[in-house]
């Protein structure tokens, strides 16, 4: 048996890069921080990008979006890293408070982040708290290197319940 304080500290020394991922369903926009997520498959190309089954983006992603924005945060996003890993938008419009574009397949794409990519939903896969949304790349650009590490945010208190 593992024991939890071990396991959640080792955890938490950790040091891995962070993601914001944004959908769309409909006229509903949805985005937050995520941590749990990475390349899990080189050929075919897959990534998994795992959401809190407590957040409004798991939410909007599960009612049928058939993709999603993948975006690496860069170092000097800080406030864009804290907007959607310390704010829900259950209470806010996230994406009122920065600029963004919308990008292929319709995904809104965060004109801070240089780096992304599109990812087609293949599966969804529970995985305790967290969903792992199984993902195609279909689009991408990289702008820059250089991402937000989970050590620099992990001060971040979540804008849902944890």
């Amino acid at each position: 048996m593992t024991e939890a304080p071990a396991f959640d500290a080792l955890m938490g020394a950790l040091d891995y890069p962070m993601f914001i991922v944004t959908t769309t369903v409909g006229d509903e926009r949805a985005g937050c921080l995520v941590g749990f997520a990475g390349q899990v498959s080189i050929n075919p190309p897959r990534f998994m990008a795992c959401l809190s089954d407590k957040n409004r983006t798991y939410r909007v992603a599960a009612s049928g979006a058939e993709h999603l924005a993948v975006h690496l945060v860069p170092e000097r996003a800080i406030e864009l890293a804290e907007l959607f890993g310390g704010r829900t938008g259950d209470d806010i419009d996230k994406f009122a408070r920065t600029e963004w574009h919308e990008g292929p397949f319709g995904q809104p794409l965060l004109d801070e982040c240089p780096s992304w990519f599109v990812g087609r939903v293949l599966e969804q896969v529970v995985l305790g708290d967290h969903v792992g949304f199984l993902l195609e790349p279909v689009a991408a650009e990289h702008g820059e290197d250089g991402t937000i590490d989970f050590q620099r945010v992990r001060g971040i208190d979540p804008g849902h319940e944890a």
